[in-house]
């Protein structure tokens, strides 16, 4: 057979079935949902499905009036969509890598621009950055994931987790700050003196200081959010 034949496409770019349950990495940028009941996603981050499957936006009061303000207050925050049904559902969000990962009663903060999908037992909470907001609007909240289930969330390129330990705390650039430990609370501090090397992405000198317990992970790019209401 000659190389590079269209069944050599499809032999090498072909849909494979892993068998690893829920959520599969069917390639290291495409999520494979295999669903039976019913998955939050990422609003537009559905990029093919089969089966008997229905996308319900997420209602406007679904989740009480307490997110609804933060709602207004972050610009939308990220939006979500319910995919219920039986099949299966592939999910994507402009070529980031994806993560799967699985929470045992456990917590952890996700930059709302990163979640791509969490089952739907997992609670969650939008959080407000609120000593920075008139800096980095628009990309100044997270949501707290916590529970026990399948969690899937998106970096640009390899993820990088930084251990925090009690006496040595970790600071990073807020627009390369992809996820943190439920147990951490980042603080903000502003450094005129390294303004020129840190935070690029925001054009300012804001960074985030993790201390205390846990972990940190960012991403090898600096996201610029667009301002709330653009």
């Amino acid at each position: 057979m000659a190389r590079y034949s269209l069944n050599d496409f499809i032999a090498a770019t072909g849909q494979q079935d892993r068998g690893e349950g829920l959520f599969e990495l069917e390639r290291d940028r495409m999520l494979e949902v295999n669903l039976d009941g019913n998955v939050w996603i990422k609003t537009g981050a559905m990029v093919a499905y089969c089966g008997t499957v229905k996308f319900t936006r997420e209602g406007i009061l679904e989740h009480g009036v307490g997110k609804l303000l933060k709602r207004s207050v972050t610009g939308e925050g990220t939006k979500l969509t319910r995919a219920a049904g039986q099949g299966t559902v592939y999910l994507a969000d402009n070529g980031k890598k994806v993560t799967i990962l699985r929470l045992d009663n456990e917590a952890i903060y996700v930059n709302g621009n990163d979640i791509l999908a969490f089952e739907p037992q997992i609670n969650w909470d939008i959080r407000l950055m609120r000593k920075v907001t008139a800096v980095l609007a628009g990309g100044l909240f997270n949501v707290k994931l916590e529970g026990s289930g399948m969690v899937a969330i998106t970096t640009h390129y390899d993820p990088v987790t930084l251990i925090v330990k009690p006496g040595n705390p970790v600071t990073t650039d807020p627009n390369a700050t992809v996820a943190w430990s439920g147990s951490l609370t980042p603080e903000f501090k502003t450094d005129i003196s390294l303004k020129t090397f840190f935070g690029r992405g925001s054009g300012e000198s804001i960074q985030m200081e993790f201390a205390g317990d846990g972990f940190v992970v960012i991403q090898p790019y600096e996201e610029v959010y667009l301002q709330a209401g653009s």
